[in-house]
């Protein structure tokens, strides 16, 4: 006999579904979720495990391969699972078909030490990069492809867009460096923030977004692709975002990951500008807000920002530092408390990974600018994250029958649903601040040479009727480019007689522009990166008869952004005009003007070993009798001992560029910031780049980085050419180190006594908190500058006693630091002669001095 089964319930067809959704969201979508590298809408799914992710980018041509171990090394040390990369076209084909990958374009290398130290990498190829670099990163020679359009649904820009993809990810493949064939790469990037040119334009750009990445997915990487401020971006690629926050970012497909590829930690900066900083406390509210909010990738761009050698600056008008106010600054030292404030961040977030990625937050309103975002995903395991959006107030909130003090915008970590592990804002990291020492190397001993203003003895020069742009003349082999025209003057001119003198008014498209009247300087003119037009307006000192009219044009770094930027123009194109004759005005736009590429120097390569020794140059007192433009300096130098980074202090000099033993350090230019605009700041409320910022009335950029790696123990060759006449002989190789340390650390808290925990397989206790000091390797704490046990107010460099204060503070933290690379007493009455104010929540304020052997620069 049989029996009629039943039908199933509807609780069943339900569930059915959902398993159903389950299984097509992760194996249809992400194949291989098993094994190697997929996703679902959770996070990355590595080797079958979903992951939280903590990624930093460091570039690798903006540091050299000596410095690559130690930078990735600090990166792992400081919790980052990733190193992320720009993959730089430019520099790894500066012309069709011939390849650059050595050195500091060894990008094969660069990859294999993120994997040797056992971090992931993601491989943004682009190929665009934008990245504040030269040109975007484009070469300079696809601008000449015939027909070609970039960024847009344009076959010549595909095909040569394609070759260099294929050429990269072959390169990959043959070295066995993606995940899928056990190397570190776990992601790729296809374009770079397409979302404002795609909406420019239109049907093209969705065509070519489209196409981009079907190419991308076709190349069979084995790992997914993304694309950045891609709201657009087509299946199987995921959308990610880029700011300064991205808690409101929500991926274009429900299946997708919540992928953050730009987290600023920073900002650039640009000649004549500010430095941006961006304060810690809000850069970990920002990733706590994106991770409560179900964000599983965390980018940090910059956790190493690097230096922009060479003509690599892009914008134009960026510097040639790219520190970026990052975890590691531009030199690879360590900046505290950025690095160990998100270090202790990274930690927490790790504690809560397992409810991260298994279920979605529950969100409880604790007040009227409070919430818990609540992760339970079986019993026993619980993570929270109670924010406060409140910019001004602490907030006293109840969450689990227990109340947390919220500091305003911030966000408390609780692992276990119960127990406060971080806040964004309470910062226990010491502040290391840093300072230029004179290095132990003798003055320098400087010889001359001065460039020839204007000459056309080069058979490369080029005569043409009207003004050329200048990119199409030089093809950025110079940022020099000289426009020389003659102009006839009557001995019967009024203004020979004593009248007024003409006036000559130059218009050009950028960016910076040197005026020569008969061989001598008549003035000079810039733009700006928001304006790179030039206007030079001014008298000119004009002679009976012939007289030449010598522009010098100079590139300050090509266009990085924006619409077509391929067709931008650069340089001089007019009108030219001189006012004051006795005719009127006088037109020189459209009569014969003769070109001349580059310097003089430039041809007979002054900056190379080799080339410094073809011509004779001045020496002794005649270097300094007379401080003129066009001047090239050249003088050797000793490499100083110890392993401190060095940086050449370049703040006597105007523009120019400099070179040691023929590697290029950069452009420099000692272009004062604008005062008025470093009032202080604060870490609370929206952060933008305006908001803090430093440096008003001084020079953007003093200092220049010297690699260690560049120097030979003796006989190294320095190479300066000046545009506009500086104090050369004021000169001088510094060391970069620590000169203080301070540390600011609030009273133990109740809500963690005697929690033990697992972290990273080891069992740490969160016991009493601790004032941790710690100088440089060859230094010592020599003084306590200031300490208080107590309310103190302000921050390192401009501690103050508050209304309570122990006044054993100062000598206790002598005792137990004094004479000391290193030092940590615990936060106690007993430690510093009782309680000054029961009752009330203290905190230790101290800053240390470090001290090496040599005295600091002021």
């Amino acid at each position: 006999m049989g029996s009629k089964s039943s039908p199933p319930s509807i609780s069943l067809l339900l569930l059915l579904l959902v398993v159903v959704v389950v299984v097509v969201e992760v194996v249809l979508l992400v194949p291989g979720a098993e094994c190697g590298v997929a996703y679902d809408r959770k996070a990355i799914i590595i080797n079958g495990q979903r992951r939280v992710l903590i990624s930093g980018s460091i570039h690798y041509p903006r540091s050299t391969p000596e410095m690559w171990e130690g930078l990735v090394q600090k990166a792992k040390d400081g919790g980052l699972d990733v190193i992320q990369t720009y993959v730089f076209w430019n520099g790894h084909e500066p012309s069709p078909g011939n390849y650059n990958f050595e050195e500091r374009y060894d990008l094969v290398r660069f990859i294999k030490t993120a994997h040797k130290a056992g971090l992931y990498v993601h491989l943004r190829i682009g190929p665009y990069i934008c990245g504040e670099w030269n040109f975007g990163g484009f070469p300079v020679w696809l601008k000449y492809v015939p027909g070609i359009s970039f960024r847009t649904d344009n076959e010549p820009f595909k095909m040569a867009m394609q070759g260099f993809t294929q050429k990269i990810v072959e390169m990959m493949k043959s070295e066995s460096l993606f995940a899928s064939q056990g190397g570190p790469i776990i992601l790729s990037q296809i374009e770079n923030e397409y979302g404002p040119e795609s909406k420019a334009f239109g049907p093209a750009g969705h065509s070519y977004v489209n196409w981009a990445a079907q190419m991308a997915v076709g190349l069979g990487t084995g790992v997914p692709w993304v694309m950045c401020k891609e709201d657009d971006a087509p299946d199987p690629v995921i959308n990610a975002c880029n700011g300064f926050y991205c808690d409101a970012f929500t991926p274009n497909r429900p299946y997708k990951p919540m992928m953050w590829t730009e987290a600023w930690s920073g900002w650039f900066t640009e000649f004549g500008g500010t430095v941006r900083e961006r304060p810690v406390e809000d850069l970990a509210f920002a990733v706590a807000r994106f991770i409560q909010k179900g964000g599983s990738f965390i980018n940090y761009y910059m956790y190493h920002g690097g230096t922009n050698f060479g003509r690599t600056a892009g914008g134009p008008f960026i510097t040639t530092s790219y520190d970026y106010d990052a975890p590691i600054d531009e030199y690879g030292l360590i900046r505290e408390p950025k690095y160990g404030h998100l270090k202790e961040l990274h930690r927490a977030i790790k504690l809560c990974e397992q409810a991260l990625v298994s279920t979605d937050p529950t969100v409880t309103s604790l007040g009227s600018m409070q919430e818990a975002h609540v992760f339970t995903s079986q019993p026993g395991v619980c993570a929270a994250f109670l924010a406060n959006y409140n910019t001004n107030s602490i907030a006293r909130v109840m969450f689990n029958n227990v109340h947390y003090n919220l500091p305003p915008w911030s966000i408390s970590i609780l692992p276990d649903c119960r127990n406060v592990v971080f806040n964004t804002a309470k910062v226990g990291t010491q502040t290391s601040q840093m300072q230029m020492w004179a290095a132990d190397a003798p003055s320098l001993m400087w010889e001359r040479y001065d460039e020839e203003i204007g000459s056309l003895a080069d058979t490369s020069s080029i005569t043409s009727t009207g003004l050329l742009e200048q990119i199409n003349v030089t093809r950025d082999t110079s940022d020099y480019l000289w426009y020389i025209t003659s102009v006839d003057v009557s001995p019967s001119e009024r203004f020979l007689q004593g009248g007024q003198l003409p006036s000559l008014t130059v218009q050009s498209a950028g960016h910076a522009l040197h005026i020569f009247i008969n061989g001598e300087l008549s003035g000079s003119a810039y733009g700006t990166r928001e304006d790179r037009r030039v206007t030079y307006t001014g008298n000119v000192n004009l002679r009976a008869g012939s007289n030449r009219i010598a522009l010098l044009s100079v590139a300050i770094g090509l266009p990085n952004v924006g619409v077509h930027y391929e067709l931008w123009n650069t340089g001089v194109l007019g009108p030219v005009v001189i006012h004051g004759f006795d005719e009127g005005r006088r037109d020189l736009t459209w009569q014969q003007w003769s070109y001349q590429v580059g310097l003089k120097g430039e041809s007979m390569n002054l900056n190379s070993l080799e080339g410094a020794t073809s011509v004779e140059w001045m020496s002794g007192s005649l270097v300094v009798q007379t401080q003129q433009p066009l001047t090239w300096y050249r003088a050797y130098f000793d490499a100083p001992g110890g392993d401190d980074p060095l940086a050449l202090d370049m703040g006597t000099m105007g523009k120019g560029q400099v070179w040691i033993n023929g590697q290029s350090i950069g452009r420099y230019w000692t272009a004062y910031a604008p005062n008025g605009y470093c009032n202080g700041c604060t870490y609370t409320g929206t952060y933008r780049a305006p908001k803090c910022q430093s440096g008003c009335g001084q020079p953007t950029q003093r200092w220049y980085h010297v690699p260690r790696s560049w120097l030979q123990p003796t006989r190294n060759l320095l190479v300066v050419f000046e545009e506009l006449g500086g104090d050369a002989t004021k000169i001088s190789l510094v060391k970069r180190s620590v000169s203080s340390v301070c540390a600011d650390v609030s009273e133990w808290h109740p809500n963690i006594k005697n929690w033990k925990i697992e972290s990273y397989g080891q069992t740490e206790e969160f016991r009493r908190p601790k004032v941790h000091l710690r100088c440089a390797s060859g230094q010592s704490i020599s003084a306590i500058k200031f300490a208080s046990f107590g309310t103190p107010s302000g921050t390192c460099g401009n501690f103050q006693q508050g209304t309570c204060h122990s006044p054993d503070s100062h000598i206790v933290l002598e005792k137990k630091c004094i004479g000391r690379q290193a030092c940590a007493v615990a936060i106690s009455p007993n430690n510093f002669g009782g309680d000054p104010c029961p009752n009330v929540m203290k905190r230790v304020a101290v800053e240390a001095i470090c001290s090496p052997t040599l005295e600091p620069i002021p």
